[in-house]
């Protein structure tokens, strides 16, 4: 799984997956890569996921049609790869909503052709302030 990654000089990776926030020291070996400092198991397929391929949420915003609302709130309803990101950030700047959407209406489907969508998290243009 992490043959590809050169652990040659070890990294340290914060794991985020419960409260603890546990430092795991990756150090590569000749059987592959060790990982210590993880408090549970999570840790270690966390850690060894970031080393691999990372994933990501992206929360931000676009812009509307609505002067009393010129942008609105969105996220990804799932995880996409962290090296998608600029790349969906990107493409969710050419885009402007011009309906009156509500939290988890679907802003863009299928976002870079990642599988995820994109949806609404404000109902700010249903109920403007």
């Amino acid at each position: 799984m992490t043959d590809s990654i050169d652990l040659s000089i070890p990294r340290v990776i914060v794991c985020i997956v419960c409260p603890n926030g546990c430092r795991i020291h990756c150090e590569g070996t000749e059987d592959g890569v060790r990982f210590t400092g993880q408090k549970c198991k999570r840790g270690e397929s966390y850690a060894a996921a970031e080393l691999t391929r990372p994933m990501r949420s992206l929360t931000t915003s676009v812009r509307t049609a609505f002067a009393e609302a010129p942008v609105v709130s969105v996220r990804t309803d799932g995880e996409v790869e962290k090296s998608m990101l600029q790349e969906i950030s990107s493409a969710l700047g050419q885009i402007v909503v011009t309906s009156r959407v509500k939290i988890g209406d679907v802003i863009a489907k299928n976002i870079c052709g990642t599988g995820v969508n994109v949806i609404c998290t404000s109902d700010r243009l249903v109920h403007p302030y």
